[in-house]
């Protein structure tokens, strides 16, 4: 393989990248943006990694979620903490599901530019550049805002450490306290819906009356009033990539700074481009996203540059097929990579998989398939002997109206009233943490069985 450098990605080819007007503009952002501070540290990274290494022996379980694509607009305060919110209620759930830790992931603080599936889009007549990620264009459909602006960039940087300043706080300053987010996952129960997910939280409040009578409180016990919480994006506008990756002054390793852990898209992960190239010489924790038109010999080309160690927490495989996809694909994936021997998470996007398009025009995904997949990837995971161990939605803590279905029973005709993506319908709290609930059989069982196949293995 040849040797790896900071640009030698220039060298191959790369899709889905903008093309700036103003060369020297670029240059001179990006060269300031290399002087800037890391976004995060090459050792919050690393105990990522050491912690997708116990998802991958069936130890823990993976969630990853949030906005589609962050946007400038809708930067606020508020919107940071539901959605960080949304995650922890989503996670206590799981977590008593599968008797296991969850690892926290959120696709925020970064998760600007988009890969689209036409250069150009049309409306009454008119033909235009597609809007890319407000940190490469503007979303309003006139061609001064559709040319790509380098010193968005700047902005993007400083929406992203913002960001993080915040999570970082609600992470460790209390707001993560595991009363409160019981509290909040019975508010959801009271309003919305009774029966099973009662019937949890009821087991839950047992767990945590148990915990407390026999001394173990917040109040003595820090992790049950904080979590670590890392973020992610896709490693998709590698100009931004490149200028973000540090040296690690402790081990001399290169680190991408921009995020804990990033992922290549299934749009990008040709084995010969650009994004795999550079993907490969960083030492953060890193996701592939794995659609329909992945061979499995492809795979395993990609996992071999990708994770040439076979490292465990190293390389997380994302499947995303389609709810009446995944029995077609999935399996023969599955096969290989335990034929191969490799050390991998898998985890379920049942988002990208279950896009279409309303009677108005809107893009939504119907809940009922997004759950469907879920269900049908862990069912296969366990008839295949393998562990379902992450899950990678789109999900924001607002209360948009994107996605029909679930308890509210968003119709199609719904969708308008509070339509807020600047890409891709999302999950709103209330359906993120429905799903949760309803996919905790498959949790428990999913869980237990990769025990056992540990324990036999062993």
């Amino acid at each position: 393989m040849k040797k790896w450098n900071l640009n030698s990605w220039k060298n191959y080819p790369a899709k889905h990248l903008p093309k700036y007007d103003d060369v020297k503009e670029l240059d001179m952002v990006l060269g300031k943006i290399k002087k800037y501070p890391p976004l995060v540290f090459a050792g919050e990274s690393r105990s990522l990694k050491k912690s997708l290494a116990e998802v991958v022996e069936g130890k823990a379980f993976l969630l990853q979620g949030g906005d589609c694509a962050e946007s400038f607009a809708e930067f606020n305060p508020d919107n940071i903490r539901d959605t960080f919110k949304a995650i922890l209620q989503m996670s206590l759930v799981l977590t008593h599901s599968a008797s296991l830790p969850v690892v926290k992931v959120g696709r925020i603080a970064g998760q600007f530019s988009k890969p689209r599936s036409s250069p150009t889009e049309k409306k009454d007549g008119k033909e235009l550049p597609s809007y890319l990620g407000d940190n490469i264009n503007g979303m309003d459909f006139t061609e001064k805002a559709r040319i790509p602006d380098a010193k968005r960039l700047f902005r993007a940087y400083s929406q992203s450490a913002s960001t993080l300043n915040l999570i970082r706080a609600f992470s460790q300053g209390g707001f993560a306290d595991l009363r409160q987010v019981h509290l909040w996952n019975l508010g959801f129960i009271n309003k919305k819906t009774k029966g099973k997910y009662k019937e949890i939280e009821d087991k839950i409040s047992d767990a945590l009356s148990f915990m407390e009578a026999c001394g173990i409180n917040p109040e003595n016990n820090r992790r049950l009033r904080t979590v670590n919480f890392y973020t992610s994006h896709e490693a998709l506008l590698l100009p931004f990539e490149e200028a973000m990756t540090r040296i690690d002054s402790t081990t001399g390793e290169y680190h991408d700074t921009s995020a804990h852990f990033v992922w290549i898209g299934d749009r990008t992960r040709q084995p010969d481009g650009a994004h795999i190239e550079f993907c490969r010489g960083i030492k953060n924790p890193l996701g592939l996203k794995c659609g329909p038109t992945l061979k499995p010999d492809e795979l395993i080309k990609l996992c071999n540059i990708l994770n040439p160690e076979n490292e465990p927490g190293r390389l997380t495989l994302i499947s995303r097929f389609g709810a009446n996809n995944v029995e077609k694909y999935l399996p023969k994936l599955i096969k290989t990579i335990k034929k191969e021997g490799l050390k991998v998470i898998w985890s379920c996007d049942p988002m990208h998989g279950n896009t279409i398009k309303a009677a108005s025009g809107l893009k939504t995904r119907p809940f009922d398939n997004v759950l469907k997949e879920v269900k049908n990837v862990f069912g296969i995971h366990q008839s295949e002997g393998s562990y379902a161990g992450g899950l990678h939605v789109e999900m924001t803590g607002q209360d948009v109206t994107e996605c029909t279905g679930g308890a509210q029973k968003i119709s199609e005709k719904e969708l308008s009233n509070r339509y807020r993506t600047h890409c891709d319908p999302r999950l709103n709290a209330s359906q993120a943490l429905e799903l949760a609930f309803l996919i905790s059989d498959e949790i428990k069982k999913n869980s237990t069985y990769s025990k056992n196949i540990i324990q036999a293995a062993s």
